[in-house]
C-alpha cells in the first residue's frame, strides 16, 4: 500500500469530515431564533436556501414579486412582534424588496431581508459580474440597519444582530447581505455550530424614569379637556389590558388612528373617532401613546390642533420627542411598562375627564353617526362606495376575527370610517407613508400567521399593484376574499383625454373582470352590481374558508381626487385639460 501523494494529502485537509455549508448555517440560525415562516421570491443565488429551510421545517411562502413578499414579512413582524423573514436575490430582487424593508422601516415594523449578493471582489472593481451591485451601500439610507456576512463563520453572527436590531428599540426594516460564495462556503460542522447563538432577551423592558411618569400625571391631572391618541405602536405593544384599563379609569376620551382601531372597540362610549376634529381642535393636554406628530396628525399644529395644547407622549424612542410640538411630558419606554408605571403611581381619582368635555364630544360623535346613518341608508344605482363597503361592514360584523386589509384612495379613506373594528390588530392599512401595494403581501401573511380569514378591501388601481399575487393566495389555498372597489379609474374612471386619442392618467379599463382573474388561478371570483349582491357574494365567500374575489362594480363618476387628501397636490395655473386659453 502506498503512501498518500501530497496532493492527495492537501485534498483531504480541506474537506471537514462531517462538513456544512453557508446555507444550512443560515437555516439553522434561523431555526435556533425561532423564526418559523420566510417569504420571499427564489432565483441565483437563493433558491437552495428556500428549498432547505423548507426541508428543515420553515414554512416557506414564495411570492410572484420581491415588493410583495416584503410587505408580507413586515406585516407578520407587526402582527407576532418578531422580526418578519424576506428572502431575495440579488440587484433587481433586492431592490424591489427594499421598498418593503423601506416602509417597513418607515412604520416601526420589524423585518429583515436577506438579500444574496454578487461576487465582493467582482463588485468592488466594477467589472460586471451577474448581478452586480453595491447592495449594503444601496439599503443603508433606506432601513434601520444594513449588515453584510463576508466570511462563513459570521452567518450566526449576522443572522443574531439582524433579528435583534430589528425588534429592538423602536422596530424596523433590517438589510442582510450575504455573498453567493459565502453561501457556498464550506466549514467543519462542529465549527458552524458553535458559531450560532440564539438572542437573549432581544426586546428588553425599557422603564420610564419615575419623575416623568409623575410630571405627566400632574399634567394629565390638570386638564380641562384630555384627550389619548392611540397610534399603531400603541396596537404593536399588545398592552391592550394596560391602555384599556387607563383609560376607563380615567374616564379620557380617545381617537385611535387607523391601524390602531379596535383596540378598544370602535362603539366605546369614550371613542372621539366620530368627533375627531373637535376633540384635536378643543384638547388642552393630549396623551399620544405609539403615535407620531406627523402628517397624519397635521403635524401638531394649528388650525387643526388647539395652539395652546399641551403634549404628553409614550414612545420608546428618545429622539421622537419634540420632533414637531414640544413635549411637555415625555414618557419615554416601551409602552406595557409606562402604564404599568401610571398605573402604580396616580393616585385613584387623581386623573379624570370633567363631564362637560366628555359630554360635548358625545353629543358632536352622536351627530356625526346619525349623519354617517344617512348616508349609508342611500341606496343609489349605478352602486356607490357606501352602499358596498356598508355591505362589507355588516357581514364581518358577525365575524369580528377576520382581518381587514384596506389600501386605495377614496377606497381607504372611505372604509376607514364604515367599516368598525372590535378585536386589536386587525386593520391593516397603508399606514405612515400611504403607500399602494400593500393590499396581497399583508392580506397573505395576515391568513399565514393567523390562520383566520382575511377580507382584502381594495381600489382597483391600488390592487393594480400587486394584484397577480391572487396566485399566490390559491396556490397555498388561503382563506382571502378580495373586495374590489372598481369605479375604473384611479381615484374615478370618468376623466376624459381632451385630446380623445387614447385613455386620461387616471382612467382605467372600465369592463375589466377582476373576478374572472381569480377563476384563472382556481378561486371563486363574483360580479356584484348592487350592496345585496355585495352581502350575498361576501357571505358565502367566508363561509368557505378559501380564495376568493368580488369584483364590486362602483359608479364612474364616484370618488374624489386623492380621496381625503387632494389638498396636498401642489396648485399651478390649473389649466390641465390640453386646451389653450
Amino acid at each position: 500500500m502506498t503512501a498518500p501523494s501530497e496532493l492527495e494529502t492537501a485534498v483531504n485537509t480541506d474537506v471537514p469530515a462531517e462538513p456544512t455549508d453557508g446555507y444550512h448555517l443560515v437555516v439553522d440560525a434561523l431555526k435556533l431564533n425561532d423564526v418559523r415562516t420566510i417569504y420571499g421570491v427564489v432565483g441565483i443565488p437563493i433558491t437552495d436556501l428556500a428549498r432547505l429551510a423548507q426541508a428543515e421545517g420553515i414554512r416557506y411562502v414564495g411570492f410572484r414579486h420581491e415588493s410583495n413578499a416584503g410587505h408580507a414579512a413586515a406585516i407578520a413582524g407587526y402582527l407576532t412582534k418578531k422580526p418578519g423573514v424576506c428572502l431575495t436575490v440579488s440587484a433587481p430582487g433586492f431592490l424591489n424588496g427594499l421598498v418593503a424593508l423601506a416602509n417597513a422601516t418607515t412604520n416601526c415594523f420589524p423585518m429583515v431581508q436577506i438579500s444574496g449578493s454578487s461576487e465582493r471582489h467582482v463588485v468592488d472593481l466594477k467589472q460586471g459580474d451577474y448581478e452586480e451591485m453595491d447592495q449594503l451601500a444601496a439599503a443603508q439610507q433606506f432601513c434601520k440597519a444594513a449588515y453584510r456576512v463576508s466570511r462563513v463563520e459570521d452567518i450566526g453572527r449576522g443572522i443574531a444582530r439582524a433579528l435583534r436590531t430589528a425588534i429592538s428599540g423602536r422596530p424596523g426594516g433590517v438589510y442582510l447581505d450575504i455573498p453567493a460564495a459565502v453561501l457556498g462556503s464550506i466549514i467543519d460542522a462542529d465549527k458552524g455550530a458553535k458559531t450560532l447563538s440564539r438572542l437573549v432577551d432581544p426586546a428588553p423592558r425599557q422603564l420610564p424614569a419615575p419623575d416623568a411618569v409623575d410630571r405627566a400625571i400632574e399634567i394629565l391631572a390638570g386638564a380641562e379637556r384630555p384627550l389619548v391618541v392611540l397610534g399603531k405602536g400603541a396596537a404593536y405593544s399588545q398592552a391592550d389590558d394596560q391602555i384599556r384599563e387607563f383609560i376607563e379609569s380615567t374616564g379620557i376620551p380617545y381617537v385611535p388612528m387607523s391601524m390602531a382601531k379596535g383596540l378598544l372597540p370602535d362603539d366605546h362610549p369614550q371613542s372621539a373617532a366620530t368627533a375627531r376634529s373637535l376633540a384635536l381642535k378643543k384638547a388642552d393636554v393630549v396623551m399620544l401613546v405609539g403615535a407620531r406628530l406627523n402628517w397624519l396628525l397635521n403635524h401638531g399644529q394649528a388650525p387643526q390642533w388647539n395652539p395652546d395644547a399641551k403634549f404628553v407622549q409614550v414612545d420608546i424612542e428618545a429622539t421622537e420627542m419634540d420632533s414637531n410640538q414640544p413635549i411637555a411630558a415625555p414618557l419615554v419606554g416601551d409602552i406595557e411598562s409606562v402604564f404599568e408605571a401610571l398605573a402604580e403611581r396616580t393616585k385613584p381619582g387623581q386623573i379624570s375627564a370633567p363631564t362637560a368635555w366628555r359630554e360635548e364630544l358625545a353629543a358632536r360623535s352622536a351627530q356625526n353617526v346619525a349623519k354617517m346613518a344617512e348616508r349609508l341608508k342611500v341606496d343609489k344605482h349605478p352602486m356607490q362606495f357606501m352602499g358596498a363597503l356598508k355591505a362589507i361592514r355588516d357581514v364581518v360584523h358577525e365575524r369580528p376575527e377576520t382581518y381587514i386589509v384596506n389600501e386605495g384612495a377614496n377606497a381607504l379613506d372611505l372604509a376607514r370610517n364604515v367599516i368598525d373594528m372590535h378585536v386589536p390588530r386587525h386593520r391593516l392599512d397603508s399606514g405612515t407613508w400611504g403607500v399602494m401595494g400593500i393590499g396581497m403581501g399583508y392580506a397573505i401573511a395576515a391568513a399565514v400567521e393567523t390562520g383566520d380569514p382575511v377580507v382584502a378591501v381594495e381600489g382597483d388601481s391600488a390592487f393594480g399593484f400587486s394584484g397577480m399575487e391572487l396566485e399566490t393566495i390559491c396556490r397555498y389555498k388561503l382563506p382571502v376574499v378580495t373586495v374590489i372597489m372598481n369605479n375604473g379609474g384611479v381615484y374615478r374612471g370618468d376623466d376624459v383625454n381632451p385630446l380623445g386619442d387614447g385613455p386620461a392618467p387616471t382612467t382605467l379599463m372600465s369592463e375589466a373582470r377582476h373576478d374572472l382573474m381569480i377563476e384563472a388561478f382556481g378561486g371563486k371570483g363574483y360580479r356584484a352590481t348592487t350592496p345585496a349582491e355585495v352581502t350575498a357574494a361576501l357571505t358565502e365567500a367566508l363561509a368557505s374558508g378559501g380564495p376568493a374575489l368580488i369584483d364590486c362594480v362602483i359608479d364612474p363618476s364616484a370618488g374624489t381626487e386623492s380621496g381625503n387628501i387632494g389638498h396636498l397636490n401642489p396648485k399651478g395655473i390649473g389649466n390641465f385639460t390640453g386646451k389653450k386659453k
